[in-house]
């Protein structure tokens, strides 16, 4: 994640590989799953990930992690509207579940909460408990 490097990112997965998101559901294709991921990453050029946890069970590999970046630059968001930097840190837990296939990932789950990522950039009310 931090080398950023779009061929490398490309390579990894299959031509036709497959990514499933919260914010921009299915994703289809090598190119397409690369654009989203450098989509995100030019919204938050200082993105990190922190890994928490790791599992792997035969073709099946877990990722889970805190992604934390700061939002400088403009965030596509799902509706197709471009959101300005609100230059807020963000620390949000991600999962993620890859399928590998011949040494490239064939399909990608990408979780984490959509509630708490636009509380931090400050489009959502954080939410109280009662």
């Amino acid at each position: 994640m931090e080398s950023k490097d779009k061929d490398t990112l490309a390579s990894s997965y299959a031509a036709d590989a497959v990514a499933y998101t919260p914010d921009q559901g299915e994703i289809r294709g090598r190119d397409a799953i690369t654009s989203y991921l450098f989509d995100l990453w030019d919204a938050m050029p200082d993105v990190r990930y922190n890994q928490t946890g790791r599992h792997e069970s035969g073709n099946v590999a877990i990722d889970e992690g805190i992604i934390i970046g700061t939002n400088t630059g403009p965030l596509r968001m799902p509706n197709g509207e471009t959101m300005q930097p609100t230059g807020k840190e963000l620390r949000i837990r991600s999962c993620d579940v890859a399928t590998v296939e011949n040494g490239e990932i064939k399909s990608h789950h990408f979780y984490f909460d959509q509630v708490e990522f636009l509380s931090q950039l400050g489009l959502m009310r954080e939410m109280t408990s009662h």
